[in-house]
């Protein structure tokens, strides 16, 4: 074994690693209609926090094209808003043809590194920023939003037609930006996801009630990106398997919207869980990083609502591994489409355990923001499993000019000079 000594650490770093190339089918190529993956690790939506003004920046690229390097099979591009008026943060995309030579510089590089290329498309309804896009935000129905300290208007059918064809719309620029797929968000209290929750569905038309009316809408934008990107192109849908809030979502109805997905045309379905302006942490698990997210904060209002109110407002859920494989494995066992598994899968043997139960992908995010060559050093037997310890700074560090390991760059800080380094055998 051999030993490396760090001035300021009191113990030995065993730098031994097996060598030996996993064979495991988590690592020969996938397909989803027709697309082709190298294997079957796809990056999570994970929202940057690198576009200022609503632009594709030179950081944003890079951020992805190190992912790509890393051996990931394909990238998602989170989050961009099918219009302006979805957006809650200034530093987020909105889909508009004035960006796509930027974005095809972006899927252009992610390519050159040998992976795929996703961009998720929503919009944040009743919780988009009133500041941010000039106007009062839309929801499914009138509804006030803590996060935001206000009220949203109930939509209309004009504006239900309206968000039906931007979906549309922006799907068709993210196939002329050269994405090789859409992943349509419809969790986590984003827009569809509100037409989905009867917490926030609360309507008497033929949107609300029952859950065939609740699925009127996304149902309806998946038909619209179908028209608009054909056949061959895949279309993932994010959703949830339950909200973790009281009146929200859960799993039983969420087996069911599974299906009208699928039979909406669907190409596969990414179960997840949360809402955002509710349980933001309920997704991801882990510390909630109060102290990080009042020092990064600009807007005064939030920094001392967050001061303040905080501990109250966000909860903090313990982190478990595959702690949402249950409620996905019961929507696998009800679609005929691919199912991609998220939540908690952070080990060789968990991963390798979920592809042979029958998930044909696995998303992963904050592994992949500890280190971007994580993929690779799983197939290289590098490592077995991510060291993020989910401390979620990194979530706090997305309004702080975008989003990266802050453990990592501490760690760097403490990274000795080459000359000052003791080696010992023993």
């Amino acid at each position: 074994m051999v030993c490396v000594y760090l001035p300021g650490r009191d113990k030995c770093i065993d730098n031994s690693f097996n060598k030996m190339k996993k064979s495991h089918s988590l690592f020969s190529s996938g397909n989803l209609l027709g697309l082709e993956l190298r294997n079957k690790i796809i990056r999570s939506g994970c929202f940057e926090g690198m576009s200022q003004g609503g632009d594709v920046t030179d950081k944003l690229i890079e951020h992805h094209r190190e992912v790509a390097a890393g051996g990931a099979a394909m990238t998602t591009v989170a989050y961009c808003s099918v219009s302006f008026d979805g957006r809650a943060f200034e530093n987020e995309i909105w889909m508009r043809k004035e960006i796509i030579p930027d974005l095809h510089k972006l899927t252009d590089t992610v390519h050159n590194e040998g992976a795929a290329a996703s961009i998720q498309l929503g919009h944040c309804g009743y919780f988009a920023s009133k500041k941010v896009i000039k106007k009062t935000p839309v929801g499914a129905s009138r509804k006030f939003n803590l996060f935001r300290l206000s009220y949203c208007r109930e939509m209309t059918k004009d504006d239900i037609e309206e968000k039906v064809e931007d979906f549309g719309r922006a799907a068709a620029m993210a196939k002329q930006a050269g994405f090789d797929a859409v992943e349509v968000h419809a969790g986590h209290g984003y827009l569809l996801s509100q037409f989905i929750s009867p917490y926030t569905n609360h309507r008497n038309d033929k949107y609300g009630g029952s859950v065939e009316n609740r699925m009127r809408f996304p149902v309806e934008i998946i038909k619209r990106i179908r028209k608009y990107v054909g056949n061959n192109f895949p279309i993932l849908v994010k959703m949830n398997q339950y909200d973790g809030i009281k009146d929200g979502l859960q799993i039983k109805e969420a087996v069911e919207v599974a299906k009208y997905f699928e039979k909406a045309g669907a190409d596969a379905l990414i179960p997840s869980c949360g809402f955002t302006s509710k349980t933001p942490f309920y997704m991801l698990r882990g510390n909630v990083p109060i102290k990080e997210m009042v020092s990064n904060q600009n807007d005064i209002f939030m920094k001392a609502g967050l001061t303040l109110f905080g501990k109250f407002m966000v909860e903090e859920v313990p982190f478990d591994k595959l702690f949402l494989a249950d409620g996905a494995r019961r929507i696998k066992d009800a679609v005929s489409i691919p199912v991609i598994y998220i939540g908690g899968a952070v080990s060789l043997t968990d991963m390798e355990n979920i592809i042979d139960e029958g998930f044909k992908f696995i998303q992963m995010g904050r592994a992949t923001i500890r280190d971007p060559q994580f993929v690779n050093k799983l197939k290289n037997g590098e490592v077995t499993e991510s060291d993020c310890d989910h401390c979620n700074r990194c979530v706090a560090a997305m309004d702080a000019g975008g989003v990266y390991c802050v453990t990592h760059k501490e760690e760097e800080r403490l990274t000795p000079n080459p000359n000052d380094i003791k080696f010992s055998t023993n």
